[in-house]
């Protein structure tokens, strides 16, 4: 029944795409100010904007911790200013996939991506667009995922022994130059490859193609010439900020206002109703496109209330277990983990997946207490928070085979999280992306195999 009150206002979904990153941009941008006051940070804004921009950034570093709350939250406006604009500028015709390049560009960062870093990729994509007289504006998405290597130039600029800006300028000017070609010229062609080896049950395509690609790189960078991985540059956690309660509250409080109004804006343009959003809950999350499916108000709902729930559950797993706060890691994949909210994840299919996670605790917890050895994770561990923000990803399993097979990709997902990061050194952002793809991987070849066969025995019964 549609008891809608007001008109469907009926947006382009391309135009809707591009509003929807400037509110985002705009959000960001208002708060960074509003953070440097009620957290001490008055005068801080722009120093600790450029401590983020000129340290190295791999796989996890604390931009909160680096430059403060205030400058994270103005990295992530002014990143996310740029890409809206060139969404305007090359008058693109956005879609699903552009939605999703933005909110991976503007939650890692906050850890790991900045506005110096992200542009050495996206250049390579655009050579690579004028190369081969491909109209950029159609491979922008792609330009956005090509950022998960921002750290690989942060690292060849400021601290890789072999080209630091310090010691060897031009020797960073030619390894910046050289590795955005490639990428550019190899991007484009492993994010399709990567999608015949998972059958796209990981909506994070890129998670296991840059991952691939980030380990060839990792390899040639350290292990071939010898050189020694220094890692992350700042603390992992809050703990000698003595900021916890702060940034709790702070990043809660910033996501409650961004998504009730995404939920507003959402009702508001879906004729004053939540009237679809039920049949948007069924959708399995295989191969969607939302906006086209659903309409913009409905979309922008999901966004909301997704939004609303992932906040919630790393809420929940802070409070109850022990490992780090509100990061600016945590904070960054609460956005990472809506990418898809446009294309495939909802609350429905996403809850089993995360289920599979908080399962593997629970046995795991249950194993180290009967053996009486010490558990050495736990669900607010980092490694673990990433991983359940990128495992969402799966939620196709949930919607073609059930929730116990959701729940099953989530519990494969959580044992793999800590096994990739030393795979790529931690200078690929996508290592989420690529937990969710190797676990799509591994299941998607049984489950398959498991369904023939049940539809064999099937066939065999009614004969």
């Amino acid at each position: 029944m549609d008891n809608r009150r007001l008109p469907v206002i009926d947006i382009d979904n391309s135009f809707v795409d591009k509003l929807t990153a400037l509110y985002f941009s705009l959000c960001f941008l208002i708060a960074a100010p509003f953070f440097g006051e009620f957290l001490g940070e008055r005068g801080e804004l722009w120093s600790g904007f450029i401590r983020i921009l000129s340290s190295p950034s791999p796989l996890i570093t604390d931009y909160f911790a680096l430059g403060g709350f205030s400058s994270s939250f103005l990295n992530a406006g002014l990143c996310g200013l740029c890409c809206t604009m060139m969404m305007f500028l090359l008058r693109a015709k956005c879609n699903y996939s552009t939605y999703a390049g933005f909110f991976l560009v503007v939650g890692h960062c906050f850890y790991g991506l900045n506005l110096l870093n992200m542009w050495p990729p996206i250049i390579g994509v655009w050579i690579f667009c004028r190369i081969r007289r491909i109209d950029f504006s159609r491979h922008l998405s792609v330009a956005f995922y090509s950022t998960a290597f921002g750290p690989f130039f942060s690292e060849l600029i400021f601290r890789y022994p072999l080209t630091a800006w310090s010691t060897f300028p031009f020797r960073s000017i030619v390894a910046v130059v050289l590795l955005s070609l490639f990428l550019g010229y190899s991007i484009p062609l492993m994010l399709n490859g990567a999608k015949l080896l998972h059958r796209e049950m990981s909506l994070y395509n890129g998670g296991l193609a840059f991952g691939l690609l980030g380990m060839l790189i990792y390899s040639f960078m350290y292990s071939i010439m010898g050189v020694e991985n220094e890692g992350s540059v700042v603390s992992r956690s809050l703990e000698y900020l003595g900021k916890e309660n702060s940034a709790f509250v702070s990043c809660n409080v910033f996501f409650l206002l961004v998504f009730l109004l995404s939920l507003f804006i959402g009702w508001y343009l879906n004729g004053g109703s939540f009237a679809g959003y039920t049949r948007l809950l069924k959708d399995p999350g295989f191969k969607s496109d939302f906006l086209t499916k659903y309409g913009d108000g409905v979309t922008l709902i999901n966004l909301a209330l997704y939004g609303l729930m992932m906040t919630l559950y790393f809420d929940l797993v802070i409070l109850f277990t022990d490992g780090v706060g509100w990061t600016g890691a945590t904070c960054g994949i609460v956005l990472a983990s809506v990418t898809f909210s446009a294309s495939g994840q909802h609350p429905g299919n996403v809850w089993p997946v995360l289920t599979g996670y908080v399962g593997l605790y629970a046995l795991i917890k249950a194993l180290s207490m009967a053996l009486g050895i010490p558990m050495v994770w736990s669900l607010s561990t980092q490694a673990y928070m990433n991983g359940a923000a990128f495992a969402t990803g799966l939620c196709p399993f949930t919607g073609k085979y059930g929730k116990r097979y959701g729940f099953l990709a989530g519990f494969v997902s959580a044992i793999l999280a800590t096994a990739t990061l030393s795979i790529h050194g931690g200078f690929m952002l996508y290592n989420g992306g690529l937990v969710a793809g190797m676990a799509a991987l591994i299941l998607t070849p049984l489950l398959k195999g498991i369904k023939e066969r049940a539809d064999e025995t099937e066939e065999e019964e009614e004969m």
